[in-house]
């Protein structure tokens, strides 16, 4: 069978840390692959020339969406697959993948990232987030400097929802389980390119979405509040694809504010609206710090049949020890021996999940 008509694009800059893992993983599928350097001053060159197909050389201009289409055109394919250099592939169902490119030759594929974020008692966890990453370049490019998004070239279409399917593949992301250090140098970079292009543009309820998350790292609340407000007054449409993540953002942020009510106001708003497992556990988290447990309770058990369950990533075993927290606080030792025995199944994922992250940097 012929090798799937994938160009792997990757922009690359001082990431000799991980890109030689990220190329590896790689290599086993045949695929073509494009390294664009944005001016590295260590082996990062070097690595990614033992491995791509083409690397080449990108003049840096703070803006990440010019350097991912930059990249795209050296492809010889018309399917790209973007992934970043802490970003390691375990395993791809290339059937399946076959399969989704032939049936939806004008759709997006979105990759389901296992994200490994540094815990504050010193352990690794992660958390799932859903993230397009595959694109046919005749209909699809990358847009904005910082934060950058793939957009259909459509004109007026650009900001429109993607008509996407799921990769069927495993990704683990390396990059948040950095130091705090690392972690602050990364989001004042962010937010100066953000105030940048605001400054010039006009910015976006996107743009402040994205500005609120990165003060929300930092910890300054206040800034993460008036942005995330921003933002949402901004946003024209709540099927924007940010829009239930930045309500879930600002909820957090009121939260960290001791602004418990307005949290809850916002969620209880926008509950009946976004029907997902991520937006019902936030709020059902909300209603059980609130003392309203049996309504709690009967969200977090809808999230657990939700068919987008596992984007909560390792906030599957919260949400079902929370249940079985609350049933045996029942009495009810039967549902809640039943809900322990699929808390175990999740303890036994998180272990799989952080054993391939200790063989994936061998």
């Amino acid at each position: 069978m012929s090798k799937l008509p994938i160009t792997v694009c990757i922009i690359a800059r001082n990431e000799e840390e991980h890109i030689e893992q990220c190329l590896k993983h790689l290599k086993k599928y045949d695929w073509e692959i494009v390294v664009t350097d944005t001016g590295s001053t260590d082996r990062t060159r070097e690595i990614a020339c033992e491995y791509a197909d083409k690397v080449v050389d990108f003049e840096w201009v703070d803006d990440f969406a010019a350097a991912r289409n930059h990249c795209a055109s050296f492809a010889q394919n018309n399917w790209i697959l973007v992934v970043d250099c802490d970003e390691y592939v375990t395993s791809v169902d290339v059937s399946a993948l076959r399969i989704l490119m032939q049936r939806y030759p004008r759709y997006a594929g979105v990759m389901r990232l296992t994200n490994l974020v540094a815990k504050d008692n010193g352990e690794t966890g992660y958390v799932s987030d859903d993230v397009p990453r595959m694109y046919n370049k005749n209909f699809y490019q990358y847009y904005f400097p910082v934060h950058e998004q793939i957009c259909t070239t459509e004109s007026g279409k650009s900001m429109d929802s993607l008509e996407a399917f799921l990769l069927p593949m495993e990704v683990i992301h390396h990059g948040y389980a950095m130091t705090g250090e690392a972690m602050e140098r990364k989001q004042r970079r962010n937010l100066d390119l953000l105030q940048k292009l605001i400054d010039q543009e006009g910015g976006s309820g996107y743009h402040y979405f994205q500005m609120g998350q990165s003060y929300f790292v930092l910890g300054d609340m206040d800034s993460a509040i008036s942005a995330y407000e921003k933002g949402l007054g901004m946003a024209d449409s709540a099927e924007h694809v940010y829009v239930p993540e930045l309500i879930m953002s600002l909820a957090k942020a009121y939260c960290r504010s001791d602004r418990f009510p307005d949290a809850l106001e916002l969620l209880e708003k926008y509950n009946a609206v976004y029907n997902s497992a991520k937006f019902t556990y936030e709020y059902a988290n909300l209603l059980r710090e609130n003392g309203r447990v049996i309504k709690a309770l009967m969200l977090y058990v809808k999230v657990t049949t939700m068919k987008d369950l596992e984007t909560l990533g390792e906030s599957r075993l919260s949400c079902y020890a929370y249940i079985v927290d609350i049933y045996r606080g029942m009495g009810n030792m039967e549902m809640a021996e039943l809900f322990d025995q699929k808390l175990q199944q999740c303890v036994a994922e998180r272990e799989r999940v952080i054993k391939e992250v200790g063989s994936g940097r061998d």
